[in-house]
């Protein structure tokens, strides 16, 4: 029985960050894998995503060339290329962790990790214990009822980045993340997608201005948009999907090639033993405290798995929170009200902190600001007048309650906001300090500006 101070089931974001971290701080650490190691992220979520949105934001560009005083003629997309790009993207980065575990001395065990009783991790009949276990399952593409994956003509996100051949029309079930991005991505491709959502906003959890201008860029772009929609079934009998889609008219029947569900995620907490090990869960996720122990000591668990934002940069964060509480380092429980929030679709969407719905509701006097893209040089310079910066302030102290930005590169400048925010800086600091011109990143400070009435550029 091989022996050490902690071992990490699951090699996502959160993951193998946990086991460097580990591995700094002079654990002897082991991390266990069934597939590749860098997790959904690196291999099926946030990386390869971003590389297929990027090979259809140049495409975008190369249609609009003109727009720029420049000549494009027969400009055209090789599908298959494109995926072969995004897969090698992924395969990069997950090389790029191999590396990383032998830099810092961790062991890769490769195979199914169960939780055994007495600190011990079964992988396919052998077994390693350690004084801390960690979990780091994440999650995978969530099924609802009437949206049956057959992973041929109703999809997950890993078939939807994968697929062979183009598909000539989608519908795309869910506005969160995951679904508008395909959503963007195909259709610049070329394929006609339809949307549905079954809340009143695209992107719903975002400030509702922001929702509005996605919407309408969305549409602009030919995206149709079915919102107070659901999807009661489909028919995969024909050469096509029918979907029948409820919406406040009644019943319609969609036909498409393919249906890509994206209505989130269900946590991989089946079969590894939780139950086995007595380790409490609730609603499909395990149960921890602010330092991520599960009621049996020595069991851990961060990301995915746990309740609160379901983001690579929260479990990293998470997992780094828990191994240095575990090596004895003061540190301080994440604050998850200052956790950003990413949209990586063509324009951009990032936002930290509370909208404004929310902060009326909790009872804060407002000062809100908003300065829109097309008065911004940069932007105008850039072809990339869509959008605006949104700032959200107590009249009170100046705290800065939310920021919600929608743009190109807005998820590269979201990270001011929660840096000024974790330092507590009020309104009036971020007025003072001086931000460069021409940029994005300026529209931060004139939004600011005017909600002090103070702003120069509108």
């Amino acid at each position: 029985m091989s022996k050490y101070d902690i071992i990490v089931l699951g090699s996502g974001p959160g993951g193998y960050v946990t086991a460097i971290r580990a591995s700094q701080l002079g654990l002897k650490t082991a991390i266990i894998e069934k597939e590749n190691l860098g997790g959904v992220c690196l291999n099926w979520g946030c990386i390869p995503t971003k590389a297929l949105l990027k090979s259809a934001q140049v495409f975008e560009y190369l249609k609009h060339a003109e727009d720029y005083g420049l000549t494009v003629k027969d400009a055209d997309k090789d599908f298959g290329k494109v995926v072969a790009r995004s897969r090698g993207v992924a395969d990069g980065m997950s090389k790029g962790v191999q590396f990383l575990m032998k830099k810092n001395k961790i062991d890769v065990i490769e195979g199914f990790g169960k939780l055994k009783p007495g600190k011990k991790v079964d992988v396919d009949g052998k077994e390693y214990t350690a004084d801390h276990i960690i979990i780091a399952t994440g999650a995978r593409s969530r099924e609802l009822p009437g949206l049956p994956q057959d992973g041929k003509k109703v999809i997950g996100y890993r078939e939807a980045m994968t697929l062979k051949e183009q598909p000539k029309s989608m519908i795309v079930v869910g506005s969160g993340a995951i679904g508008v991005e395909f959503s963007n991505f195909y259709n610049t491709m070329g394929t006609e997608v339809t949307i549905v959502e079954f809340l009143p906003n695209l992107v719903p959890l975002e400030d509702e201005e922001v929702s509005k201008q996605f919407e309408r860029i969305f549409k602009k772009s030919g995206i149709k948009v079915m919102t107070n929609s659901s999807v009661e079934s489909v028919d995969t009998s024909g050469k096509k999907v029918k979907a029948t889609v409820k919406t406040k008219k009644g019943e319609e029947v969609l036909e498409a090639d393919v249906v890509l569900s994206a209505v989130g995620i269900a946590s991989n907490i089946e079969n590894i033993g939780l139950e086995d090990v007595g380790i409490v869960t609730d609603k499909g996720k395990i149960m921890v405290n602010d330092w991520y122990q599960t009621n049996i000591p020595g069991y851990y668990a961060i990301g995915d798995v746990v309740p609160g934002p379901a983001l690579a940069h929260v479990a990293s964060a998470e997992g780094i929170t828990c191994v240095e509480k575990i090596a004895g380092i003061h540190v301080e429980a994440i604050d998850y009200g200052n956790i950003p929030g990413c949209t990586y679709t063509s324009p951009e969407i990032a936002s930290v902190g509370m909208t404004e719905a929310q902060a009326k509701d909790a009872g804060y006097d407002l000062k809100v600001g908003k300065f829109p893209f097309s008065a911004s040089g940069k932007a105008s310079a850039a072809g990339t007048k869509d959008g605006f910066v949104k700032v959200i302030f107590d009249a009170k102290y100046g705290e800065w309650l939310g920021c919600h930005m929608i743009g190109a590169g807005v998820t590269d400048m979201i990270a001011e906001a929660v840096v000024a925010r974790k330092l507590e800086t009020t309104g009036h600091e971020v007025l003072k300090a001086i931000h460069p011109h021409p940029t994005m990143s300026e529209a931060v400070m004139e939004a600011v500006a005017d909600a002090y009435d103070e702003v120069i550029h509108l």
